[in-house]
C-alpha cells in the first residue's frame, strides 16, 4: 500500500494573477501558504483484475480510461497506466469547493502516489507542472496554477508567473516571531457555502482574454498588493498585512458579480466590526472560507460564533505533497 497526501492552500497575495489568460500577456505574481489540512489518497494491488476507485462516488472499470473521475482517469493516461488490479481511494481533511484549492491538492497527490507506484522520482517543480497540464491543458478547466505549485511545494511562497509559461518560486522570508503570530492571527470560518471555482474563474478568463480593461486593470493591481504583502511579511508589519487583505478584498469583489453575496458581506463587516484587522473571502469567491488577521481573537471568534460560522484552526505546512506510508 502506498499513501500520500497535499496540503489545502490559503491565498495570501495577489491571487487571480496565475491563470494563463493573465500572466501569458502580463506576467503574475502571488503569494500561498499551505496549511496542515490535507488531500489523501491510497493505492494498493488487489486479487480482481478490475480497477475500483472510491471518492464521493464508487467506480469499478475494467481499464481506467473508462472512469468518469476525469483527473483520476487523466492522471492514469498520462502516466500510461491501466489502472488493473489497483484499488485507489480519496479522503480529505476539508471537503471540496470551499476554496482552499482541494482539486490541485488531489492532483498532486494523485500523481506522486502514480510515480512512487512506477518507482519513478520526481521533484516538486515537475509534479505541479503536470498537475496544471492535466487539469488546464488536458480538462481544459479555466483555473491558475497556484493550486497545483503550493500544494507540491508547501510553506509560505511567492510565485512568479512567467508569460512563457515558467514558474518561480521561493521561499518568504518570515521571521520566526511574524510566522508565530501570523499562524496565531489568522483565523478561518466557513460560511457554509460549498461551490465550483470554474464558473467563477471563467467570467474572469473570458474577460481577460477579451481584454476587458476592467479587468485587468482589477488584476494589475491585484499583483501589485500580492508585491506588497511579500513586503509586509517578510518585515515583520502584519498589521499593514491585515490592511492589505482587505484591500484585496474590496478590488475582488469587483471582479464578478459570483465573488460574493449578501451573507457574506455582513459576516465580513460583522467580523470588521469585533476584532478583525483585515480579511477576505479564500478561492474563486462565492463560498468557502472567510479569513482575517485579527487584532482581538477572543471577539471576533466570539462575534463569528454568534453567527454561527465554524472555525477550522492551522498552522503551515512546510513539507508539500508527500509520500506518508509505502509498504
Amino acid at each position: 500500500m502506498i499513501i500520500t497526501r497535499s496540503p489545502l492552500r490559503i491565498s495570501l497575495g495577489g491571487g487571480g494573477t496565475d491563470l494563463p489568460s493573465y500572466y501569458r500577456e502580463h506576467g503574475g505574481f502571488l503569494v500561498a501558504g499551505a496549511l496542515d489540512k490535507y488531500v489523501y489518497l491510497t493505492l494498493h494491488r488487489t486479487f480482481v483484475p478490475d480497477l475500483i476507485v472510491k471518492y464521493s462516488k464508487l467506480e469499478r472499470v475494467a481499464t481506467a480510461d473508462q472512469l468518469e473521475h476525469p483527473i483520476i482517469r487523466e492522471a492514469f493516461g498520462l502516466l500510461k497506466m491501466d489502472g488493473r488490479s489497483l484499488e485507489l481511494t480519496s479522503m480529505a481533511d476539508i471537503p471540496g469547493g470551499t476554496g482552499l484549492g482541494s482539486s490541485g491538492s488531489f492532483t498532486t497527490a494523485l500523481l506522486k502516489l502514480l510515480h512512487t507506484a512506477k518507482k519513478n522520482l520526481i521533484s516538486p517543480a515537475e509534479l505541479a507542472e503536470q498537475a496544471c497540464h492535466i487539469e488546464i491543458d488536458r480538462l481544459g478547466e479555466p483555473i491558475g496554477k497556484q493550486d497545483q505549485y503550493i500544494a507540491a511545494v508547501g510553506g509560505i511562497t511567492a510565485f512568479t508567473f512567467h508569460k512563457d509559461g515558467r514558474v518561480d518560486y521561493r521561499p518568504a522570508k518570515i521571521s520566526e516571531e511574524a510566522l508565530f503570530n501570523l499562524e496565531d492571527n489568522l483565523l478561518l470560518f466557513f460560511t457554509g457555502y460549498s461551490r465550483s471555482a470554474s464558473g467563477i474563474l471563467k467570467d474572469q478568463n473570458d474577460k481577460s482574454k477579451a481584454n476587458d480593461q476592467a479587468m485587468l486593470d482589477n488584476l494589475h493591481f491585484t499583483k501589485d498588493l500580492g508585491y506588497q504583502s511579500l513586503s509586509a511579511l517578510e518585515s515583520d508589519n502584519l498589521e499593514e498585512f491585515a490592511r492589505l487583505m482587505d484591500v484585496h478584498w474590496q478590488r475582488k469583489k469587483v471582479r464578478s458579480s459570483g465573488m460574493s453575496n449578501q451573507p457574506i458581506n455582513d459576516w465580513y463587516d460583522h467580523a470588521m466590526a469585533h476584532g478583525a484587522l483585515g480579511g477576505k473571502l479564500i478561492g474563486a469567491g462565492g463560498g468557502g472560507f472567510l479569513m482575517f488577521y485579527a487584532a482581538d481573537k477572543k471577539m471576533l471568534r466570539r462575534a463569528m460564533r454568534e453567527k454561527g460560522l465554524q472555525e477550522v484552526r492551522f498552522r503551515f505546512d512546510f513539507e508539500g505533497t508527500k509520500v506518508v506510508a509505502q509498504n
